[in-house]
């Protein structure tokens, strides 16, 4: 434990990790070559690979001025906490709910889901999908621990929870594992990630925890997988191509292209920067709530006519 809570805790919980991912994730592609579930593409992998490693080199490079971010407000902290199991277990949930916040705003601001849509691109669900990282990340995501440590949080044990959550939330892509049964009341299930990744219009931007799905039973982000409706994987429209520089800049290049509208005023550019993806200043676009909303109103439409039918036939 002493370990995990010193300067290097980041490369202990890295250290056992890495084996217990290669296993697992070996053991998902026998499966899936044996069962011929189809959960793997060669191209797929690749990308996953290369997007993890270019997350992993920019983490590298910003960590010492992210930390010093994080540092200057835990050397100007509001608390002190002595160090005790309570502590630990107080910032790993204070820091699964930032996640949360930071997870929300990237998939409600067009800039940050520029960024976080390389995680969603894939057609494919499996483990190695966990590491198909949204790249530029590191350059923000301290942003969101450093009032964790203004409250008396060490910026290394913060780092340490999001590393633990961080494992855990890799290992819950998969389609191998239906139901984990009372835990999903409580837990981040794979069955919960399946619809995050969806494509489908009732399942999108939902489930949006790391570890623990009660911020989306908190703040209306929830939805179960329905068993009537199988789970579209990846983005709509898709991606052209697989190519790194697509993969990259798919949704900047889209910005872009918006923003060099003529005659837009300047609150326009900024709110295809950073408003709701679908969002346009003309209003021919739609964002998820506006898709979700139409396609609620006509479920619930289709069940009132079932209802009516069946009255009559009674």
């Amino acid at each position: 434990m002493e370990s995990l809570m010193s300067e290097n805790g980041l490369e202990h919980v890295y250290a056992w990790s890495v084996p217990l991912f290669a296993a697992v994730i070996l053991a998902e592609m026998i499966y899936s070559h044996v069962s011929e579930a189809k959960l793997y593409s060669g191209k797929d992998l690749a990308t996953n690979v290369y997007l993890a490693l270019m997350n992993f080199g920019l983490d590298l490079i910003m960590k010492t001025f992210a930390m010093g971010v994080m540092f200057f407000f835990y050397n100007h902290k509001l608390f002190s906490w002595d160090l005790s199991i309570w502590y630990l277990l107080a910032c790993f949930v204070i820091t699964d709910f930032a996640y949360y916040v930071l997870h929300y705003v990237d998939h409600r601001s067009r800039a940050f889901w520029a960024v976080h849509i390389t995680h969603h691109s894939s057609e494919y669900f499996n483990i190695t999908t966990g590491f198909r990282s949204p790249v530029l990340q590191p350059l923000y995501r301290y942003l969101y621990f450093s009032p964790l440590a203004f409250l008396g949080f060490s910026p290394w044990h913060i780092m340490v929870a999001y590393a633990i959550g961080q494992v855990y939330g890799t290992w819950v892509h998969t389609q191998t594992v239906k139901s984990m049964g009372v835990l999903e009341y409580v837990l981040v299930t794979p069955s919960h990630h399946r619809v995050h990744h969806a494509c489908n219009i009732k399942y999108l931007d939902k489930n949006m925890g790391m570890c623990l799905i009660i911020w989306d039973k908190m703040f209306g982000t929830f939805q179960k997988e329905d068993p009537n409706i199988p789970v579209k994987y990846g983005i709509y429209p898709k991606m052209p191509d697989n190519r790194p520089d697509t993969v990259l800049f798919y949704e900047w290049r889209k910005i872009w292209k918006d923003i060099k509208q003529p005659g837009l005023k300047f609150t326009d550019r900024v709110n295809y920067i950073f408003n709701s993806p679908g969002w346009r200043h003309d209003g021919t676009g739609k964002t998820v709530r506006q898709y979700q909303k139409e396609y609620f109103e006509k479920q619930a439409r289709k069940e009132q006519e079932k209802n009516q039918k069946e009255q009559k036939t009674a």
